[in-house]
């Protein structure tokens, strides 16, 4: 969102290249979207498999801004980790899911904490921990919230509706109204205009979505649809940092026009994790799909 090279180009440049570089993001996009939505409905392993590829990706990418490399100290342990939770969860075991993740962040951190000290600046073991912890999030959220037999799909169509609509509407507003940054310090491209037309546009189709498949009790449905919005917006934010953090304009080139999985997904893997931990503080880990939309 508002990831644009701030290289000085002749007027005409500028905007055939604003051009091709929006035709690139909306031809991407579709194909996410696609694959997103169809492996969604069809739930179950292939579900599991997708969000599993998705974040043993965002793993690898978090591991390249932090050690430069594929450090190997931080992708056995995570990966393995990513294993164990999304086979944990297929097998309606939530909790150790959770404990596989808590496992490889731990056992990733004293890995890199070994490491020599010349070595341990360029990876420093807290980051490496926080690197599984970031995949593991991406993975649980929307895995152990699909899981849920009655809720969990309409639980990830208000969740795409919410975060989708709030990254379009950013994008649009934040382009169309400009205005004083957001964060100038974190992310310059980012405007108040854009966060507030994201709010309003996330809300607005969280509650369409809500409306069309029946959910009840429309308000709190409309204050969930606002908290995701917020939070989607701030962990595009929080990725932003860490990019910046480590000297990066982008996690990665995966995803031609968007950058890398954790460019597109940052705000979407927050959100879901934040749905989940409401729904299950509600229902337990045994529907937490339905603690989430059911008031």
């Amino acid at each position: 969102m508002n990831r644009s090279d701030h290289r000085e180009l002749p007027a005409g440049r500028n905007v055939s290249g604003r051009a091709d570089n929006l035709t690139l993001r909306v031809a991407s996009a579709a194909v996410l979207v696609s694959i997103g939505l169809a492996s969604t409905y069809l739930g179950g392993w292939l579900f599991r498999a997708v969000c599993a590829i998705g974040a043993g990706g965002i793993l690898w990418e978090w591991t390249a801004l932090i050690a430069r490399r594929g450090e190997p100290r931080v992708l056995v342990p995570g990966a393995a980790a990513l294993l164990a939770a999304v086979i944990l969860a297929g097998l309606d075991l939530p909790v150790g899911a959770f404990a596989a993740i808590a496992a490889g962040a731990v056992l990733a951190m004293f890995l890199v904490a070994a490491l020599p000290t010349g070595e341990t600046a360029s990876a420093p073991a807290m980051w490496a921990a926080g690197g599984v912890i970031y995949a593991g999030a991406s993975l649980l959220g929307p895995v152990l919230l699909r899981g849920d037999p009655q809720w969990g799909l309409t639980a990830l169509l208000f969740l795409f509706a919410t975060v989708w609509a709030t990254d379009i509407f950013a994008f649009f507003c934040g382009r169309a109204i400009g205005g004083p940054a957001l964060w100038p310090l974190v992310s310059p491209n980012k405007t108040w205009s854009g966060a507030i037309g994201g709010l309003i546009g996330g809300v607005a189709a969280g509650v369409a979505v809500a409306y069309t498949i029946g959910i009840g009790k429309l308000g709190m449905i409309g204050a969930m649809a606002l908290v995701l919005s917020v939070l989607a917006q701030a962990g595009d934010l929080l990725e932003s940092a860490i990019k910046r953090r480590f000297g990066a304009k982008d996690a990665s080139h995966l995803i031609p026009g968007h950058g890398g999985l954790m460019d597109r997904l940052d705000g979407f893997l927050v959100a879901a994790f934040a749905a989940l931990l409401i729904g299950i503080l509600r229902q337990g880990t045994g529907a937490p799909a339905r603690g989430f939309l059911v008031w």
